[in-house]
């Protein structure tokens, strides 16, 4: 799950820049989510931000790809995160 805190963001593009899987865009000088479903919950957003403005529970969007190529054996290409992880 991810949150944007509109009174802190001030629409710097930092986070935009770094979601691996262009889940964020800057409309009216704010972050906001688009194409949510694709987000991975990696977190990147939530680190590169430097006004605390973005909130994510991370980790399941990293545990979704890693039962999608594991357990359920289809053709996904890790999580995207940069972690390692999957």
């Amino acid at each position: 799950m991810i949150s944007f805190n509109v009174d802190k963001c001030t629409g710097c593009g930092v986070c935009p820049k770094v979601c691996p899987h262009g889940v964020i865009t800057i409309k009216d000088g704010k972050a906001e989510p688009v194409n949510i479903d694709k987000c991975i919950e990696c977190g990147a957003c939530k680190l590169n931000c430097e006004f605390d403005a973005i909130d994510v529970t991370v980790g399941t969007g990293c545990l979704s790809a890693i039962i999608k190529e594991d357990i359920l054996k289809s053709k996904v290409k890790g999580c995207g995160c940069g972690d390692g992880c999957c």
